[in-house]
């Protein structure tokens, strides 16, 4: 937390300072009002909208509740969203695919001013990570794991509390990822800012793909970009026997390392800080590089949004340089890019050929996560028909 990040206001005519913190570089609120429970929702609301930040001194329940009051007044669907949501039918393609990207920016808008009015609800936790509220929790553990010890009181958004509460519990109880041989769950247990493999297709993907015959004559793979592990934990149930797996995010590293020695897989799977290739060649390398060429916002969206797909790129142009004879290069890539026009299907297949590469394949699946079935969301006639694929490519 750096001690001059500092957040300022006035409470009984007194001037306060607290360090601040927030995950996604919010500079600190100019204008904080101290408030409790007399606050009603539509205060808070107007308050938040205009840009003035409430650091709550109530009844920790009734902030969450009234978090929830505002999440009510700003997602109010209206019938206009709802509509560009349901194009999905054939009869209107065409005039989906002109406005795509205009829906996909106004999409973006709109989690943006939403983010920004919900982060206006503040906390300060003290040095201890303990919270001076009412019916407050204990979240002293969720906050070590997320930020370390502190040295002094500091101050975040409620939300990005719930964030921090919420990753806690995932790392405490696990997500199941698939089954060992005598049908048991195999769990990853992932930590704060480090993406969650909730989405089940991409790992049903590399569990069934043919794995390239070179691995059995030099049983080496990358895994580029590991996050929490999990994909390499996949190689080594697999009966890979050497995996190198490579990030940049210093938690990423810690959540790997972690899950992979808590499954005593340290043997079969080094973890190594890198941008993107570690030394040394490979029989099979994969990655599943954020899927979106859009700037994140938040930390979570490094694991989403790619600018200008630089991480896909530099994955394609690295492979040649990088693959052992026969060897293969797993891609692993949605094409929900195409669909709001932000990447076409012609600027991938000329990366692949001007790195050298052809095509050996491609295995297709449909995402099965609830946006995919939400036609109240206004990406729905995206996602509704995204399809998710596992490019097996070849140096030529």
């Amino acid at each position: 937390m750096s001690q001059d990040s500092v957040i300022h206001w006035e409470e009984n005519s007194h001037p306060h300072t607290a360090l601040w913190h927030s995950e996604n570089g919010i500079v600190p609120h100019k204008k904080v009002v101290p408030a409790d429970d007399a606050m009603t929702a539509d205060d808070a609301y107007h308050l938040a909208c205009e840009g003035t930040a409430i650091l709550w001194k109530g009844d920790f329940q009734n902030a969450r509740q009234l978090l929830q009051a505002l999440v009510r007044r700003i997602d109010k669907p209206s019938k206009k969203s709802k509509r560009a949501g349901k194009r999905v039918d054939k009869s209107v393609d065409t005039a989906v695919k002109k406005t795509a990207k205009d829906i996909f920016n106004r999409h973006r808008l709109i989690q943006s001013q939403r983010a920004r009015i919900l982060g206006m609800l503040l906390i300060q936790c003290n040095t201890d990570h303990t919270i001076s509220l009412r019916r407050a929790p204990d979240v002293t553990q969720a906050c070590l794991e997320a930020y370390g010890s502190v040295s002094e009181p500091y101050v975040i958004s409620l939300r990005e509390l719930l964030g921090v509460i919420s990753a806690h519990e995932w790392r405490k109880n696990g997500l199941p990822i698939l089954a060992d041989g005598d049908g048991e769950p195999i769990f990853v247990h992932p930590h704060y800012g480090v993406f969650s493999p909730v989405r089940g297709e991409y790992i049903e993907l590399v569990c069934n793909a043919p794995l390239p015959k070179a691995l059995d004559a030099e049983s080496i793979a990358f895994d580029i970009g590991v996050g929490t592990g999990v994909l390499s934990i996949i190689l080594a149930m697999r009966d890979v026997q050497n995996i190198v797996a490579t990030d940049q995010d210093d938690r990423a590293l810690a959540c790997a390392k972690e899950n992979i020695a808590f499954l005593k897989l340290g043997s079969q799977i080094e973890i190594v800080k890198a941008n993107l290739f570690p030394k040394g060649k490979a029989s099979l390398i994969l990655c599943n590089p954020p899927w979106v060429p859009a700037r994140p916002s938040s930390t979570l969206e490094h694991a989403v949004y790619d600018p200008d797909s630089q991480m896909l790129k530099g994955f394609l142009a690295g492979l040649k340089d990088h693959l052992l004879p026969q060897g293969e290069g797993w891609l692993i890539l949605s094409d929900l890019a195409e669909h709001l026009e932000l990447r076409t299907r012609q600027e991938l297949l000329s990366w692949i050929e001007d790195a050298g590469l052809i095509v050996l394949g491609r295995i297709d699946t449909k995402p099965k996560h609830p946006k995919a079935f939400d036609d109240s969301d206004l990406l729905y006639f995206a996602r509704a028909i995204e399809v998710t694929s596992l490019w097996r490519l070849k140096v030529i």
